[in-house]
């Protein structure tokens, strides 16, 4: 039997991502055009997002500094690296790291309107 309810709660889930930005307005956009993110506004009025498919949820933060060197490394997964890519860069993102470089993983890198960088990640069956 298959599960439906989302988010699926346990031990050891990430569950929670605060992203930087400089514009949170902007930062949402971007997320919501590019991937799907639901964007929803709390009652004390901040802005918080759900992933596409509302497993992972969070919000913009201003007063930190973009994370512009890969460290701790986000990827998203999408269905075709190279179409987001031209959605990416449509919406104000940047490459930083074109498809090939993870081979033979299907990943590419980008940095969003404030400077994060993260990866795009493509599933071999897509």
């Amino acid at each position: 039997m298959e599960n439906n309810q989302h988010p699926t709660f346990g031990n050891g889930k990430i569950c929670y991502i605060e992203i930087p930005a400089t514009d949170i307005n902007v930062s949402a956009s971007f997320y919501e055009r590019v991937f799907g993110w639901k964007i929803r506004k709390r009652d004390d009025g901040s802005i918080a997002f759900d992933d596409a498919v509302e497993e992972v949820s969070g919000t913009w933060v201003t007063g930190r500094k973009p994370s512009t060197e890969p460290g701790l490394l986000i990827s998203i997964m999408v269905d075709n690296v190279a179409a987001t890519i031209d959605i990416i860069i449509a919406h104000g993102g940047r490459i930083v790291q074109p498809i090939g470089m993870d081979a033979p993983e299907i990943t590419a890198r980008f940095s969003d309107p404030a400077g994060n960088v993260l990866s795009l990640y493509q599933h071999r069956s897509h």
